[in-house]
């Protein structure tokens, strides 16, 4: 049995991230989120901002795969965005392969950066 077929209770199976328009993906343990095993694997395929679910830079789609969530700010996420498949990548856990799409905050709502 390879590792993409390994079922999830098994430590270290792991799945296949791929995106919809065809770069890249990287794998991911079902333990693991999303965000941090594509920086663990040095890829750059989504954006990185806050790393807690408050930002919504690395929001994305699933549009193909199991997964289960972590708590994400319902600024980024609404109820409705949920059931479309939207998820923050640093509060998504995989439970099967995916394929997502990069779906970005819209801009008002991911907060200005202040520099001094």
């Amino acid at each position: 049995m390879n590792a993409a077929s390994s079922p999830p209770d098994v430590p270290d199976a792991e799945f296949r991230v791929t995106f919809g328009d065809g770069a890249g993906g990287f794998g991911c343990r079902p333990d693991e989120r999303v965000l941090l095993a594509m920086e663990r694997q040095a890829r750059t395929d989504i954006p990185v901002g806050c790393r807690g679910g408050g930002c919504g830079i690395c929001r994305v789609q699933v549009v193909r795969g199991p997964y289960r969530t972590g708590p994400m700010s319902r600024r980024h996420i609404t109820a409705e965005d949920a059931m479309e498949g939207y998820a923050l990548a640093c509060r998504l856990y995989v439970q099967g392969d995916l394929v997502l799409v990069r779906r970005p905050a819209p801009a008002a709502s991911i907060p200005a950066r202040v520099t001094t």
